[in-house]
């Protein structure tokens, strides 16, 4: 067993000493700690102790990693520091002093999305291998897909459907339940609310940019009023905003209901109006919000101002994509190809894959020796490079803050290449790494380039922000259950 008592001791001392610790305790590979005044740590020492591999500051935690052994070297820190163990729960409590009000607010957010993370991973390299499967055509296959030259691999590609279906389609149902699991309030509720937003007797919202543009929307006729049957598969926004309704009503009712009869009405009365809500307000404003988008990318991509409007769209997709209203931008894609055979926006959507991608990869780097941060990068990475970007985002560039806007940067650079060049493309296709499948022969030089500075401008600005300290500190504070199961047992 290694003796840690020497390594242990220096650590104290450079973190500032015991009167600088407000708490302290460990996960499968961290030491975590909320310090008093995060400035006495002193960086450069600590990582010059050999029994540590690396540090950080998330959320207001100093997090320090030490490897499989650090359930030995806290009990030498314990002894040592004469600091008692804390729960992780309390670690963040206590470091929640250091947080800005935004901070506290997008960990909120984020605890939303922790418990959906593993399935959004999975659904995202199941989606990518579908990208593979169904949107690259292959010149040794004749010009054909996989999918279109094989029974067994087109079998296989529908089969994956139901998984990734179940995942992104259904996303809602998902985030409705841990809104409520967040809230403390009934989780059977948010599941039904989620339901209530992808039934199938709803328009499905991957149709609903082209149907309401040309007025075929089906609708609930109650007369006097007509509103629209609309779907909200895959959108974030609205099913947040109807879960947040349905805790805060279930919250009212509880308050005011007398407990004898609280079974029979505070469910009715709070999924019910929660439920109206969802399709009366909440959703038809992410709808007017989304066509306003899409009038201004036509506009965008025609104007003058072309150069700046790809800068501005490659920077801002990734927001686009978390808020769900990203969808419209098929539909302007399909228009493009119809009018003039080809569109100048795919090929941006595809180039902002890649420097999610690319982000993640810097992270990676920083945290290699972190066994279990790499479960979530390294896949998160291979789904955005297949084209599907919401493990990247909702795992790690989004946990961390400097990533995501080191990728937003490094898309918007590649955007400017694009729509500067004209880069075109043939039809919509795997929005990541085989995205040069279907770039317009003309094009295929300056996408390369754009290409290349998605790869590399992300990697190399998560890197020099995190040596800087450019937002270091602005991290969320979660936990994604899955992966750290273990690490819930040690702590």
């Amino acid at each position: 067993m290694a003796n840690f008592e020497k390594d242990a001791k220096a650590l104290l001392e450079h973190i500032g000493g015991s009167d600088n610790i407000n708490a302290a305790t460990h996960c499968a590979t961290r030491m975590r700690f909320a310090l008093k005044d995060p400035s006495e740590a002193d960086i450069q020492a600590i990582e010059a102790i050999p029994s540590v591999k690396g540090s950080f500051t998330q959320a207001g935690q100093f997090q320090v990693i030490i490897g499989n052994n650090v359930s030995e070297f806290y009990k030498e820190f314990a002894a040592i520091s004469g600091v008692s163990e804390a729960s992780k729960a309390d670690v963040k409590q206590a470091s929640e002093a250091n947080q800005s009000w935004w901070q506290k607010a997008m960990t909120f957010l984020a605890e939303i999305f922790a418990p959906i993370i593993p399935a959004i991973i999975v659904g995202g390299l199941i989606l990518g291998f579908r990208n593979i499967l169904e949107g690259v055509a292959w010149e040794g296959l004749g010009g054909q897909t996989i999918a279109e030259s094989s029974v067994f691999w087109n079998g296989i590609n529908h089969f994956l459907w139901l998984p990734g279906e179940a995942i992104f389609h259904f996303l809602p149902v998902g985030i409705t339940w841990a809104v409520t699991r967040k809230m403390g309030t009934t989780q059977i509720l948010g599941i039904v609310l989620g339901l209530t937003l992808v039934s199938p007797q709803l328009l499905n919202a991957y149709g609903a940019a082209e149907a309401l543009a040309s007025g075929e929307v089906p609708q609930w006729d109650f007369g006097f009023i007509q509103l629209d049957m609309i779907g909200y598969q895959a959108q974030v926004v609205p099913a947040m905003l109807a879960g947040l309704a349905l805790g805060y009503l279930e919250k009212f009712w509880r308050r005011v209901v007398p407990e004898m009869v609280s079974m029979i009405f505070v469910p009715f009365l709070s999924l019910l109006p929660a439920v109206i809500l969802a399709h009366t307000v909440l959703g038809p404003i992410g709808w007017w919000i989304g066509d306003g988008i899409s009038t201004i990318v036509l506009a965008g991509l025609s104007g003058p101002l072309k150069s700046l409007f790809g800068f501005l769209f490659g920077a801002l997709y990734s927001p686009l994509v978390i808020t769900g209203l990203h969808h419209m931008s098929n539909a302007i894609d399909s228009q493009l190809i119809a009018d003039t055979g080809t569109t100048g926006l795919w090929p941006m959507i595809a180039l902002s894959n890649i420097a999610q991608g690319s982000a993640v990869m810097g992270v990676w780097w920083l945290t290699r020796k972190d066994a279990d941060e790499s479960q979530i990068t390294i896949p998160s990475a291979v789904s955005s490079f297949l084209g599907v970007t919401e493990p990247a985002m909702f795992g790690v560039t989004l946990k961390y803050i400097y990533p995501f806007i080191a990728a937003m940067l490094g898309s918007g650079i590649a955007g400017f290449i694009s729509t500067t060049f004209n880069v075109q493309s043939n039809a919509i296709g795997v929005g990541g790494l085989p995205g040069f499948l279907v770039i317009h022969i003309d094009s295929q030089m300056w996408f390369w380039i754009a290409m290349a500075v998605a790869l590399v401008v992300p990697f190399v600005l998560t890197l020099v922000f995190n040596k800087v300290g450019f937002l270091t500190d602005a991290g969320l504070n979660f936990d994604i259950p899955f992966f750290n199961s273990k690490s819930e047992k040690e702590a």
